[in-house]
């Protein structure tokens, strides 16, 4: 028996477990876990440095890089997701719609847990922290492999979280954490129907889409962000600088950033050199169409691939065009369906863009950045899904959960 099999049923047991418990238990496991992470801050980041330099030994991109970095606060943020997780109403047990029949049985619509949760994701090891959070208030048990890159501090988070499992008395057979890293064994994973309910990839396209792809389990896609910004002609000055810069360089490694800026021709001609200017002072390098090179000489020329690109760093694509209706249609054309963003002060063009636009989450006058879980009132999120089916954009409790038809009778027979 392979040790990804192993976990696989002491995940399935304790998915029993953890399914059962109330939940005040749930929320004290949680506030437990909140207090041992901070109580074993130093001998995470001690661990997490060994990521780090091993990282830039291998060199990782600094996109990664940023990714994988731990600091004190990151792991406050990382307890404080535990207590916020713990404040939030418990979906399991909610009755979403009760009927009575004409034959007079009547019917419950009860939410449950899911099940295993397999949870694939890249350097980020606030992600194992997030993922176990969300898996035990749901009710459901936790299958983790992150990434070789942040191998000592998903280790060392597990860790600090089975020692707040085992002061509470809850299996620490609940939450498993791949021991093995392998490439065989992520394909094993892939395929364990009868250990894993739902498979969440959490990471670059290449990722995601050999999950997709490869995995006989369903498989909760998170997408990759492709995010645009585009500033109307009527946008304010001060505003459309103030959104796009902030959608950019706010945390340029994560999927709600944006990575194109789409320019009314008018608002360029008497703004985009304020706009170019302010995105080079904080690093930014600009990829852009023969309209913007005009504005600066410090503009790159844009080629087809830079509209298609997900930088997740400091660099950005940006682009002018004629009206509302021409930025729509370059969304439609190279969006991903994640985030998609308009400036305007004309409430025509603010209600064609949300009609049209088709992702998880549209802006009015407001950065991107705010595509998040906690942002959104989810407390920690799972993933942000570009899907459709059964959940999209932020991914919190209720995207964890599935549900059940309970069924009263008083001796009805089918006839």
């Amino acid at each position: 028996m392979s040790i990804m099999t192993e976990q696989g049923k002491k995940a399935k047991r304790g998915k029993e477990v953890v399914s059962q418990l109330p939940t005040e238990k749930k929320n004290q496991l949680l506030q437990r876990m909140s207090e041992q992470l901070l109580l074993d801050k130093e001998s995470i980041l001690a661990e997490n440095k060994k990521d780090l330099e091993a990282g830039e030994k291998n060199g990782l991109s600094t996109a990664l890089l940023d990714r994988l970095r731990l600091s004190e606060e990151r792991l406050q943020g990382m307890a404080d997701g535990f207590k916020q997780v713990a404040q939030l109403d418990d979906p399991i047990g909610e009755i979403l719609d009760r009927w009575t029949r004409p034959n007079g049985l009547q019917i419950e619509q009860v939410r449950v847990p899911i099940g295993v949760l397999g949870i694939i994701y890249e350097a980020r090891p606030n992600v194992t922290a997030d993922a176990v959070a969300l898996c035990l208030k749901t009710g459901n048990a936790a299958f983790l492999r992150g990434s070789s890159s942040a191998y000592h501090s998903n280790r060392a988070i597990i860790a600090s979280i089975y020692r707040a499992m085992e002061m509470e008395g809850v299996t620490t057979d609940a939450v498993q954490l791949a021991e093995d890293l392998s490439r065989e064994a992520a394909a094993e994973m892939f395929t364990m129907n009868d250990y894993i309910d739902v498979l969440i990839p959490r990471g670059g396209a290449d990722l995601i889409q050999t999950v997709v792809k490869q995995s006989t389990i369903p498989v909760l896609e998170t997408g990759v962000g492709n995010c645009h910004v585009y500033i109307d002609a009527s946008a304010s000055k001060e505003m459309g600088i103030s959104i796009a810069v902030n959608a950019k360089t706010n945390r340029p490694s994560v999927c709600n950033a944006a990575e194109t800026i789409l320019l009314h021709e008018k608002w360029a001609k008497d703004h985009g050199k304020d706009l170019i200017t302010a995105l080079l002072e904080e690093d930014v390098e600009i990829r852009g169409d023969e309209a913007i090179q005009t504005l600066s000489e410090k503009v790159i020329p844009a080629t087809e691939d830079d509209w298609k690109e997900e930088y997740l760093d400091l660099t950005v694509a940006m682009k002018t065009v004629t009206d509302t209706e021409e930025a729509i249609t370059h969304i439609r054309h190279y969006g991903t369906g994640h985030s998609e963003a308009i400036v305007t002060e004309t409430e025509k063009h603010k209600d064609m863009f949300m009609a049209e636009v088709d992702a998880a989450a549209l802006y009015h006058n407001a950065s991107t950045r705010f595509t998040d879980g906690e942002e959104f009132g989810f407390g920690a999120e799972i993933g942000i899904s570009t899907q459709k089916l059964h959940a999209r954009g932020p991914m919190g409790l209720q995207a964890l959960t599935s549900f059940k038809y309970i069924v009263s009778g008083d001796g009805q027979i089918k006839r």
